[in-house]
């Protein structure tokens, strides 16, 4: 939908979890392949029901690829990495994760409990960093709710929340 001046605004998305609801906006004019696919994934249905399979206190929470009992879904092809394009790895946004390889991108997601400027883009290669294409507007409560979770191992995982906290619903608002 255009916005003022012409311009597109950008996608809005509501996580529905167990924890509570958490509004973003996503950053389709700073890293467009990148909003493009997460919103794909959300118009498919594709969160509803997983869960955040990673959390570690002033680090981040990582979801978007398992559900419980730490089964993991066939996701699309990988995306290329926008990082470069995107803002920086703040508290609240949130960025693709991925493997060492930084092509490699498919559904899972972080949201940043705190400033993590080490995980940016500082030039090919090894400092490819992780591309933020996201922002929470409304929720933050619900993320550090997140963020005080106790965590354990599921091997061969760790920092897994003992008890899921389950994405309910994502939608495109």
């Amino acid at each position: 939908m255009p916005a003022k001046g012409g311009e597109m605004a950008n996608s809005k998305v509501k996580l529905i979890t167990s924890l509570g609801e958490i509004e973003l906006e996503v950053f389709d004019d700073r890293t467009p392949v990148t909003a493009a696919n997460f919103l794909d994934y959300v118009r498919a249905g594709f969160y509803d029901g997983t869960i955040f399979h990673r959390v570690i206190p002033g680090f981040v929470a990582q979801g978007g690829g398992f559900v419980p009992g730490m089964e993991q879904k066939r996701t699309k092809d990988p995306i290329v990495n926008e990082a470069a394009k995107g803002p920086s790895n703040t508290r609240g946004t949130l960025s693709m994760a991925r493997t060492p390889h930084p092509d490699s991108a498919t559904s899972q997601f972080f949201i940043n409990f705190s400033d993590n400027t080490s995980l940016d883009y500082r030039g090919p290669g090894p400092g490819a960093g992780y591309c933020v294409f996201a922002q929470v507007t409304k929720g933050m409560d619900v993320v550090d709710a997140m963020a005080a979770v106790p965590t354990g191992r599921r091997p061969p995982h760790a920092d897994v929340p003992k008890e899921d906290i389950v994405v309910i619903a994502a939608k495109i608002l």
